[in-house]
């Protein structure tokens, strides 16, 4: 059963130009999930086409389609990477017939190659379950090398909710890891809102010592704090692997997410501490996940999701 679908050049449109003066013409497209090899600075872009997950907890579904959107608003978007930077779309991971965990195992093994080849991963989602595979991936790569890894989400929930009858969801991929690897399990959470989680999930996160900042203080206005709380966390670990959830933002500017909410983050204080993270070298891996198209206004999530993407991977190869 095939749980992966060739990337498509319809995705990536916009003006055209002589030079790669845009990411449509930079972008180049993998099939068969053929992992390019070689030492040069390569992004590897790949969906997480899936909302099962969502829906399993009890979220809305159309998550699915998110990866997509999101590769449609960041090819218009200009090109500012060096030339020596290659970025691959690798297509998406996808669900058939509700086998969830054998999509999970094929994403994890493709984010353990993509980091033995040197890509910086991106994977678009599709529901935050993507998380789960996402840090199978960086756990078999970093095993090989005794390093530590320190998990930064951008997000209203914990999603530490245990699973349900036995499955993963949306809501539980952080707990899953949390279990799996209660040794090393190191999470920091930024724009927690405790209208989001109820008690028992604030004994779990505090349970597994779990590092988090509620969406009161997590200001442009109180940056000295959020600054300083994020440096302290980045210095315990060696690597960071860094998950936006897209309903963590004010429904102001991200309408198009499985949860809404309209007291969230602005992109203002995520760039600036998108920015401490890339100026730490411990960037390893990325996601962004909860897009639901279905629900977005004239397309600002998505075009959100692509301005972040392009932020972070115009940082880190400046």
């Amino acid at each position: 059963m095939k749980h992966y679908i060739n990337p498509s050049s319809t995705n990536w449109q916009g003006r055209s130009s002589n030079n790669q003066l845009y990411w449509h013409q930079l972008v180049q497209l993998i099939t068969d999930l053929q992992i390019k090899e070689g030492q040069d600075p390569k992004i590897a872009l790949l969906g997480y086409a899936v909302d099962a997950g969502v829906t399993r907890n009890g979220g809305r579904s159309g998550a699915k389609d998110g990866p997509d959107s999101i590769r449609k608003m960041l090819g218009p978007l200009a090109n500012h990477l060096n030339a020596s930077v290659s970025v691959y779309d690798y297509g998406n991971i996808i669900v058939e017939e509700d086998h969830l965990d054998a999509a999970q195992l094929l994403m994890r093994d493709t984010i353990y190659s993509f980091l033995q080849a040197n890509h910086l991963p991106v994977i678009l989602g599709g529901g935050h379950d993507a998380a789960y595979p996402h840090f199978l991936g960086i756990q078999k790569h970093l095993a090989t090398t005794g390093q530590t890894v320190g998990i930064i989400n951008f997000d209203a929930h914990f999603d530490l909710r245990p699973l349900i009858d036995g499955k993963g969801h949306s809501g539980s991929p952080f707990f899953q890891i949390a279990n799996q690897f209660s040794d090393s399990f190191n999470y920091c959470i930024l724009g927690i809102q405790k209208a989001s989680n109820p008690k028992t999930l604030f004994e779990t996160a505090s349970s597994f010592n779990c590092t988090f900042i509620e969406i009161e203080a997590f200001t442009v206005s109180n940056w000295d704090f959020v600054k300083n709380s994020i440096v302290n966390f980045i210095e315990s670990v060696d690597k960071v692997y860094v998950s936006i959830d897209l309903d963590g933002f004010s429904s102001a500017y991200a309408p198009g997410v499985s949860a809404p909410s309209p007291i969230g983050f602005t992109p203002e204080i995520v760039m600036k501490a998108l920015d401490v993270i890339i100026q730490s070298n411990k960037l390893l891996s990325v996601d962004i996940v909860e897009l639901n198209p279905v629900y977005d206004r004239d397309d600002a999530t998505a075009k959100l999701a692509a301005r972040c993407l392009e932020s972070i991977v115009r940082t880190i190869n400046q």
